[in-house]
């Protein structure tokens, strides 16, 4: 059988118009625009376009001219060609345990106020606490070549270690002071903090202190303050340690009030509570109002963080305050510093310590 291609009775030929066919007018009214529609509304070349969008060197009134044409077609330049072009996107991989802890919000509003000026966006990656999810998001990160990396905390797998080993870009560690870092690292020691609110509630006279966190091993930083806890239990020659561990990371508030009655259940003569977190905190002051304890005067609670809930709360938490902002800053900064060779090769120069403070308030 053969056939013949016809034009439909119903078809009509497209109109000629100034600009092209009508059918051809809106095929490119519907598309997207391109660089070289860019170039050709500011009369220059595409690779002028391009020097522009790079942030490189051109003269201001022609930058002025392209930076005009992009607004008016509304452009996007495509990211993806010109990290292949270049080898690097404008991304920096951020990864943390979850963002809906305000104090790792706080540290990735720090990371933002610093690189984002400066032309780079941040590729968030929530790792719930998991080495190995943490391994696969980071697997699946650099696959969009990202200028630099930062992720939350010292513990990685080996498989996690090898890969930004392997990326030869600069790779920061947040939150902790690893011993040997991966590459540099802007932190604080969990186990000094908490040793230090041990000795402000020794100092305040309470003896019989307790310790409430997580069952789960994930939430290494933590263990780090329970580790600071028995350390500094044991230095003040103190009561035998009070610990509960109960609930998985991360810690909410509705983890105080089970893990304080499991800690006055077993030694109800405990005078004060240490929590991992002002969120368990919080918790635990709302259950001893329930069970008739007035805080301080039958039992002192402290919290750790310095969250909004640490000073909403009443009474007021005593706790430990991190400035989890100025993380994100540093670690901005370092990157940048990094990226630009700024940064000498002494060790020193390439672990940046946070301060942190004991805050006392009404609750101990």
């Amino acid at each position: 059988m053969t056939t013949t291609n016809r034009m439909p009775k119903t078809a009509r030929p497209a109109r000629a118009t100034q600009g092209g066919t009508e059918r051809g007018s809106q095929a490119e009214s519907a598309s997207p625009p391109r660089m070289a529609d860019v170039a050709r509304i500011a009369k220059v070349s595409k690779m002028t376009v391009s020097r522009v969008l790079a942030r490189h060197s051109v003269a201001p009134a022609t930058r002025e001219r392209v930076e005009q044409a992009i607004a008016q077609l509304g452009y996007v330049a495509d990211a993806a060609a010109g990290a292949l072009s270049s080898g690097r996107s404008d991304f920096v991989a951020v990864l943390v345990p979850s963002l809906a802890s305000s104090n790792f919000s706080d540290t990735v509003r720090g990371l933002t106020s610093v690189l984002e000026p400066e032309g780079l966006q941040l590729l968030l990656g929530d790792t719930d606490y998991g080495l190995e999810r943490e391994e696969r998001i980071v697997r699946s990160m650099l696959r969009y070549q990202p200028r630099c990396v930062a992720l939350t905390g010292s513990q990685h797998t080996d498989g996690t270690r090898r890969l930004l080993e392997r990326a030869q870009i600069p790779v920061v560690e947040m939150w902790d002071l690893p011993a040997k870092p991966i590459d540099m690292a802007v932190g604080f020691s969990n186990v000094r903090a908490a040793r230090e609110m041990v000795r402000y509630l020794k100092d305040r006279g309470y003896r019989k202190i307790g310790f409430l966190c997580g069952a789960s091993d994930l939430d290494r930083r933590g263990l780090e303050r329970l580790k600071g806890y028995l350390q500094e239990m044991k230095a003040q020659g103190l009561a035998e340690p009070r610990v509960v561990r109960l609930g998985e990371s991360p810690i909410t508030m509705t983890h105080g009030a089970p893990a304080l009655d499991a800690l006055l259940d077993r030694w109800p003569d405990t005078d004060a509570v240490m929590c991992v977190s002002d969120m368990s905190a919080f918790g635990a002051i709302m259950q001893c109002q329930r069970r008739g304890l007035s805080v301080p005067r039958d039992i002192a609670v402290a919290g750790f963080g310095n969250f909004e809930v640490a000073v909403c709360s009443n009474p007021t938490i005593t706790t430990v305050s991190v400035d989890a902002y100025g993380i994100g800053q540093r670690t901005g900064e370092l990157l940048l510093a990094a990226q630009a060779g700024q940064l000498h090769s002494a060790r020193a120069q390439r672990k940046v310590v946070i301060n942190y403070a004991v805050v006392p308030r009404e609750s101990a």
